[in-house]
């Protein structure tokens, strides 16, 4: 799905969905249940799923973020590109409401589950969702095409006549994505409990290069300039609307030929009463609050941030800084969570709570010392990384824009991921009712925080103000999520956390410091100058990560040397 900023708060990263709120699970792990189908139905070893999940993951990532750099160099930073942002964020959040976070929690263990047990393979059954739910994105999309004067106001409020105007126009082009995400995360589905996952992790990937070639051809019609909101003509509105849109139709269609190879033939049907609608909808209420929850927090973060002045960051630049974080948090923490996930699960389940403390303690640790440096990096570099990254075309310039906002979003990486290692621990248990009732104190902190910056600091600084909010809602999230597991599972070794926490927190310090001291060193300014930018990247970069490596060694941060240990260890092989 094109963007991705709505899985702000404390959203599910991707590829690992929770298990159902107090149903009995088919397999020992959530992840087992929504990601590898039953044995029966499995091609391929878990190895190789794996593999090829991984590597689409990879791609998918490098292309979603080679697609934001794209619009960057053809739209800018500011104006243009923040009413795309702001009418890209619409459907998603409708769909996000609608289906995103209910697929995930239910309607995957659902699939799993008749696959198994009913005579045909659950293709009825999975006839029946499809047909559902198709009908009820269709209409949910032409009712948001019909309100999208509304749904820009909601989101879009305040910031002038023609900048509403343009978020309208482009959300008419986008508003059907929620169709076909929709569609697209029910054909994934379907398929993952067929044990096809190959097409699901690399479809998006056509979505990605779909938006790369219209922005390609945007900048190659009307040039890599900014512009103002009133100076967008029909053809660029519908080149930028139409080509996200192709993009996820295009994504779609690249799923069609696995369904035909996995043997599943979509023929509509209309018996929903066999569908037992009222036992997903019990199953999905909590994951409803969760998504509703974030669903406020967003409209709120959006009017503060479209609040902005004609040269301030606002919601592009915060959109494309989360996304930074996002990145370092799905390539690294995540892949973390996945692998110790399961035996959190499987101890969850023979109701060894002290095995699953000691997991969730080992996570949060190495979740901590392994991200630290690359949030030193974001921190220390975020000039540079600005001016290498976005400092191209219609961008160029806006460098100095962004590395506040990355400066103040590294000092929330390591709560965030931290944040979601205790989430996925009541998904272990499993329970979604408790996340879901955290959720609520959470984002209305982060909300109080917001509007205390947006009341208090000038507008200029307003986009840094929304990540400093974000940090705050993570550290409570964290605490409060610590507190209840603590009384679910006993004790977490909290001792053991602070102490190697402490430790994380010297290493860090000591190569924050050595950073500064060569981006000092070095001549000039990164916002002069892009090779500049790209000599303090690569110099602060390993100045950086060789100073907390050796600090870590030094202090026997254990997470650290283990990962060294072990690459000697098959170096030597």
């Amino acid at each position: 799905m094109a963007g991705g900023l709505y899985r702000s708060a404390n959203a599910m990263p991707d590829g690992v969905p929770p298990p159902r709120d107090g149903a009995t699970l088919i397999s020992t792990s959530p992840i087992i249940e929504s990601t590898n189908p039953p044995p029966e139905t499995a091609e391929g070893s878990a190895a190789s799923n794996s593999a090829i999940m991984a590597i689409g993951s990879l791609v998918s990532r490098g292309t979603g973020f080679l697609r934001t750099l794209m619009v960057v160099a053809a739209l800018g930073n500011f104006a243009v590109n923040d009413a795309y942002a702001t009418a890209l964020i619409i459907p998603q959040m409708v769909y996000e409401f609608l289906l995103g976070g209910v697929l995930t929690s239910v309607v995957v263990p659902v699939l799993v589950r008749r696959r198994k047990l009913d005579p045909d393979g659950g293709q009825a059954y999975a006839q029946r969702l499809l047909t559902l739910a198709g009908l009820a994105l269709g209409i949910a999309s032409v009712l948001a095409i019909l309100l999208a004067g509304v749904l820009s106001e909601i989101y879009a409020g305040g910031r002038g006549e023609d900048y509403q105007e343009l978020v309208t126009d482009l959300s008419r082009l986008l508003l059907p994505i929620i169709f076909f995400s929709g569609l697209s995360a029910l054909i994934a589905a379907v398929l993952n409990t067929r044990g096809h996952f190959a097409a699901p992790m690399w479809a998006p990937i056509l979505n990605n290069l779909v938006i790369i070639a219209a922005c390609a051809l945007y900048i190659a019609i009307y040039g890599a300039k900014v512009i103002e909101p009133g100076e967008m003509s029909r053809g660029q509105i519908l080149l930028l609307g139409g080509g996200t849109l192709l993009g996820i139709v295009v994504q779609v269609a690249g799923l069609l030929p696995a369904l035909r190879r996995v043997g599943f033939r979509w023929r509509p049907r209309f018996d929903f009463r066999e569908l037992g609608l009222r036992e997903l909808g019990r199953l999905g209420a909590w994951m409803f609050c969760y998504v509703a929850v974030n669903s406020l927090g967003l409209i709120v973060l959006f009017n503060l941030l479209n609040q902005v002045g004609h040269d301030s960051a606002g919601p592009a630049i915060y959109n494309n800084v989360f996304l930074l974080l996002m990145m370092a948090h799905g390539i690294i923490a995540v892949s973390i969570i996945t692998a110790l996930m399961p035996r959190m699960s499987a101890a969850a389940a023979d109701g060894r709570f002290a095995d699953m403390a000691a997991d969730l303690s080992r996570t949060v640790r190495t979740v901590a010392a392994v991200l630290a440096p690359i949030a030193v990096c974001y921190a220390v570099l975020a000039e540079p990384i600005a001016v290498v990254l976005f400092n191209y075309g219609a961008g160029a310039g806006d460098a100095g824009a962004i590395s506040p906002v990355l400066l103040v979003a590294a000092l929330a990486l390591v709560p965030f991921a931290i944040s979601q290692v205790f989430t996925f621990a009541f998904w272990a248990l499993p329970d979604t009712r408790t996340p879901a009732l955290i959720n609520i104190p959470v984002v209305v902190l982060r909300i109080v925080v917001q509007v205390l910056v947006f009341a208090v600091l000038p507008l200029s600084f307003l986009a840094s103000g929304m990540m400093i909010g974000n940090g705050v809602s993570y550290v409570a999230a964290a605490v409060i999520s610590a507190s209840l597991l603590r009384s679910r599972i006993g004790r977490l070794g909290f001792g053991t956390i602070a102490s190697t926490l402490g430790r994380v927190l010297v290493a860090a310090l000591g190569a924050t410091l050595v950073g500064l001291l060569v981006v000092v060193l070095l001549p000039g300014e990164a916002l002069s100058s892009r090779w500049l930018g790209f000599v303090e990247v690569a110099l602060g970069g390993a100045a950086i990560g060789g100073t907390y490596l050796g600090l870590a060694l030094v202090l026997g941060i254990r997470e650290i040397t283990d990962v060294v240990d072990m690459v000697r260890r098959r170096l030597g092989r």
